[in-house]
């Protein structure tokens, strides 16, 4: 994630938990492009119709909410590349005692909703959306006796369902006649193949940006199911990888991810693992080239050293802008390290801060 992302995301959950006593909590999402005057016009007459609110508390927090709306309104001449979006109420925990704040975002992405509400809480879904993973995957991994399925959505992988099978061994019981019994093993694999594809279908019918499925396992269980008529046309049409892996389960569902790198290049938890690998691997060469621990990496990003500088979103809001600065004085890449991934855990273990750097560094 970058910086821009991590800092909205940062300040929803921090909106997020703020109520009002009443509604009171006002909202204004204004689209790129929008006219400004044409905002505070309409601002000026919801403070006016809030005038009429008989409550005088109530009627006091709305307007007051709204001025300071229209104040930093009037320090723009245009609405920023993106648009904007502002929050403003009265946030104070102790009744009578009012604490007035206004929140004013220059959004990383377009905002393509115009939207003024007043309520006990603030509206932050088009955010939330906005931080959202563009891409969603579905993944499948089977063989004959078990099978998964989930989403790769951004770095996490989401487990929907685990299935299990009642399919015999290759080798046939007692007292039938071996024809018979491929021939009933056939039926009962051809079942739990049909019962994996509706559940696949169900799952992923809903899902937004279903950009494509994978599909992995041990043996050849998972070509038969993909080349035979299981899934519906609409979903085998979004197959994208066919991956021959060791496991099912939680530990498959990984290895299909991991094995699938060329088709998911683009999303963040191959970008990610790229990075750390890179920084690992430097790190158990010893060769001068990555440093770890707070106090290393702030000496190499002031002397200029650092090509990449690795903060662990676990780190303080504090810590990881004011190295954030420092890193822009140098031009200096941040990226901003999730623990979903067993390697981000790592440099989380670290101390949260790692650098890969530009040359080699004797201290």
């Amino acid at each position: 994630m970058d910086e821009e992302h991590y800092k909205l995301k940062k300040l929803v959950n921090k909106l997020e938990k703020i109520r009002g006593r009443h509604t009171e909590l006002v909202s204004v999402y204004i689209p790129a492009g929008h006219n400004l005057d044409a905002v505070k016009a309409q601002l000026y007459s919801e403070a006016d119709t809030a005038s009429n609110i008989k409550s005088k508390t109530v009627r006091t927090n709305v307007i007051t909410a709204i001025e300071k709306m229209i104040t930093e309104l009037k320090k723009y001449k245009k609405t920023p590349e993106n648009g904007m979006v502002l929050f403003s109420g009265n946030v104070s925990d102790v009744e009578g005692k009012p604490d007035f704040k206004i929140w004013v975002i220059h959004p990383p992405e377009p905002i393509n909703v115009k939207l003024y509400r007043c309520d006990s809480f603030f509206v932050l879904e088009p955010l939330k959306e906005m931080l959202e993973a563009k891409h969603t995957y579905g993944l499948i991994v089977l063989d004959h006796k078990d099978a998964n399925i989930a989403l790769l959505k951004g770095k996490s992988i989401i487990e929907l369902n685990n299935m299990h099978s009642f399919v015999p061994g290759k080798m046939k019981a007692g007292g039938q006649s071996a024809p018979r019994f491929q021939r009933e093993r056939q039926e009962e694999i051809k079942q739990f193949f049909k019962k994996i594809a509706d559940r696949a279908a169900g799952s992923f019918s809903d899902v937004k940006n279903l950009t494509g499925i994978l599909i992995g396992g041990p043996g050849p269980a998972k070509e038969d199911f993909y080349h035979g008529a299981f899934l519906p046309e609409n979903l085998k049409k979004k197959v994208i990888a066919v991956k021959d892996i060791s496991d099912t389960g939680s530990q498959g569902l990984r290895q299909l991810v991991l094995k699938s790198g060329e088709v998911l290049a683009q999303e963040e938890i191959i970008a990610e693992k790229k990075i750390l690998d890179e920084f690992f691997r430097h790190l158990a060469k010893d060769d001068g080239f990555a440093s770890y621990g707070e106090y290393e990496v702030k000496k190499n990003l002031e002397n200029g050293s650092v090509e990449k500088l690795l903060l662990s979103e676990a780190l303080p809001e504090e810590k990881i802008e004011k190295f954030s600065e420092i890193a822009k004085q140098f031009g200096t890449e941040v990226i901003l390290i999730s623990e979903e991934t067993q390697e981000g855990v790592q440099l989380r273990e670290l101390g949260g801060f790692g650098a890969i750097l530009r040359y080699k560094v004797n201290h």
